[in-house]
């Protein structure tokens, strides 16, 4: 047994079905499950290295993208019967199918004649390895962002408040105070909750319209930009007025300048300033303001008396512009398909669709800009008994799967 599994024979994809057909084996498999006891490109350069390409059935019906359940597979054939060794999206599978239980065979016989027997191909797995591309996967930090702007959005229209209907006047007599104070109790848990809420959206509104903008010019920027690090940083250091202004200069794509004075650029950089007031702590009267009042001596004079209501919660959420959160998210996201206006419209749907994607990836070697899997991965259990009958089931995501996520990018 010590070289059971360096011995194994590969069996064409026709021979292996008719074998199945059959019914030549007995149908008491058993399923081998690795995770990182052998790195899995390491595992799939070694088996090329020996093999040749991948010979399995799901090899041969997988989709021409990164979007598949199995992405490769070997099957091998024993004196005891077949062996089928697969590369999932969470996994690699070793399935046995033939008469394996009483063979004494271990997943760690598996891992340690294999790892053994890989120096002796040392030359031809660096050789192939040369045909692999290394790619950096990273955090779409735009999409990262507005998942975080929806969910607050999300909790904020579940508290489900209407400061006209949730006004509460001044109880008439003293017998209704116990009543006022509950109700005026549960209010500003509410309202605290939803100031809170509105507070950070306010902060991250801008920087969902920045990061795009920064998405936009990592994508774009211009061949001799990308490969200047020092010019590189300092184009994304500039203010985001200038950056927006000069995105057809430092960007291929664009059809047409980015013109600040239209409106959805005035009302981002509004915004804009409205955040770094809020997040600085601005002290600015006109804008904090809560309304005047008199005074002869020590004596107030009040302009006109005002409730619990305009002095507390009232004020809280004026000072955050509660009203206007919704409308001003909207201003944003016309400020973004603005930007998206003037660029090339087949540039301007590969960014539509990067905007899209959680993860993205990056040829180190190229700096090309890539998608690489699909936005739901799904994951899929192999029937010992019949490989044309395999069940799958859903990984835990936020997201539907992507159609065609192949690795591709802007050029």
């Amino acid at each position: 047994m010590d070289n059971y599994f360096l011995d194994l024979e590969v069996i064409a994809p026709s021979c292996f079905m008719n074998v199945m057909k059959g019914e030549l084996l007995p149908k008491n498999g058993m399923t081998w499950k690795l995770t990182n006891e052998i790195k899995p490109v390491d595992l799939y350069c070694y088996f090329n290295a020996k093999y040749g390409c991948p010979n399995g059935l799901f090899t041969l019906v997988k989709a021409d993208t990164s979007d598949n359940l199995i992405h490769w597979d070997w099957n091998f054939a024993t004196s005891d019967g077949l062996i089928t060794v697969a590369g999932m999206n969470f996994r690699t599978e070793v399935i046995f199918r033939g008469d394996f239980k009483d063979k004494d065979l271990t997943k760690e016989m598996f891992v340690s004649q294999v790892k053994a027997d890989m120096g002796k191909y040392g030359k031809k797995i660096s050789e192939f390895r040369k045909e692999i591309e290394t790619w950096t996967q990273f955090t779409n930090p735009y999409l990262r962002i507005k998942r975080a702007v929806d969910q607050n959005f999300k909790q904020l229209d579940s508290l489900e408040l209407d400061p006209e209907q949730d006004r509460l006047k001044h109880p008439g007599d003293s017998s209704n105070i116990s009543e006022f104070e509950e109700s005026w109790h549960s209010l500003s848990i509410k309202y605290s909750a939803a100031v809170g809420l509105v507070f950070g959206l306010r902060a991250m509104l801008p920087v969902l319209a920045e990061s795009f903008v920064n998405l936009v010019f990592y994508m774009l920027a211009r061949p001799e930009i990308k490969t200047n690090d020092r010019l590189l940083k300092s184009l994304t250091r500039q203010n985001i007025d200038i950056r927006v202004q000069t995105l057809h200069l430092h960007c291929r794509g664009f059809e047409r300048a980015v013109d600040y004075s239209s409106s959805q650029c005035k009302a981002f950089h509004s915004l804009m300033n409205e955040r770094n007031d809020l997040l600085h702590g601005n002290v600015e009267v006109g804008k904090l303001a809560v309304g005047d009042i008199y005074f002869h001596e020590k004596t107030p004079l009040f302009k006109q008396y005002d409730d619990f209501w305009s002095l507390t919660i009232g004020a809280s959420i004026e000072s955050v512009r509660f009203t206007m959160i919704h409308s001003d998210y909207s201003a944003v996201e016309a400020f973004i398909e603005y930007i998206l206006q003037q660029l090339n419209s087949d540039v301007a749907e590969h960014i539509r669709f990067a905007a899209e994607q959680s993860i993205l990836g990056v040829n180190t070697k190229t700096g090309r800009l890539g998608f690489l899997l699909p936005e739901g991965i799904a994951d899929i259990r192999v029937s010992v008994n019949d490989p044309r009958n395999p069940s799958s089931e859903a990984a835990p995501t936020d997201d539907d799967p992507l159609s065609n996520p192949v690795p591709d990018g802007v050029g």
